[in-house]
């Protein structure tokens, strides 16, 4: 317990006042994972409530399909990625290997399918008695459209906030694409990683604390805009 204590010492008197090594690692995780969630928010969000709003054949197998990718392994993702993006993949010409890129690539694609499957849990019912409602009223599509989104926007903001969540404290597949290139890619998760095995200590704590603290927050965040 004493060991603990005194590795939370040394981590606080990181923090404050924070390094600039520190305060680079911490602004790239952001960057990273909030780049990585609005892209895949940006498909996301419109195929849950696509999926909430129109019946069709095969709606129940991509459904499924959708909530089977929740459960692939990260790793196998980064894998994917990591063979698309080397030199000799589909996308090599693009040379994103060991860049912030192919970190963002990764992690949108992890984070895609629990968008859209907490978008569609959110809204199945809600979205369809505001169409039903809204073509009663006489409202057209777009507009009944605009009213599905003002009513469900913390459904939206709600499954952004897991997305992001889960892409910030990825790890593994982080390392396969990104590298853990100091001052390029060394990411919160990747550095704790790395200073914990090297015997740094106190420097792997404070980076938890700061994944803590950001966790804490978006949580506060999303509490704060259902509120209103």
């Amino acid at each position: 317990m004493g060991y603990f204590l005194e590795g939370l010492r040394q981590a606080l008197k990181l923090l404050f006042p924070p390094s600039r090594e520190l305060l680079e690692i911490v602004g790239l995780s952001l960057l990273v994972s909030g780049s990585a969630t609005a892209l895949a928010a940006v498909f996301a969000a419109p195929l849950g409530l696509f999926l909430a709003l129109v019946e069709f054949r095969g709606r129940r197998f991509l459904i499924g399909l959708l909530q089977t990718a929740m459960a692939v392994p990260a790793v196998l993702i980064g894998l994917v990625v990591y063979i698309l993006v080397s030199r000799r993949g589909l996308l090599g010409f693009l040379g994103l290997l060991f860049t912030p890129g192919a970190m963002i690539l990764a992690q949108a694609l992890l984070a895609f399918p629990l968008i859209a499957a907490l978008t569609l849990a959110a809204l199945k019912d809600k979205a369809r008695d505001g169409r039903d409602l809204a073509y009663a009223l006489g409202a057209s599509r777009g507009r009944m459209l605009l009213t599905i989104l003002r009513q469900g926007r913390f459904a939206f903001l709600a499954a952004m906030v897991a997305g992001f969540s889960r892409v910030l404290g990825e790890t593994g597949m982080t390392l396969m694409v990104g590298g853990n290139i100091k001052g390029a890619t060394r990411v919160m998760t990747t550095a704790i990683s790395l200073e914990t095995m090297k015997g740094n200590f106190e420097i792997g704590l404070a980076l938890g604390l700061v994944l803590l603290v950001v966790a804490l927050l978006v949580n506060v965040v999303l509490q704060w805009g259902q509120g209103k």
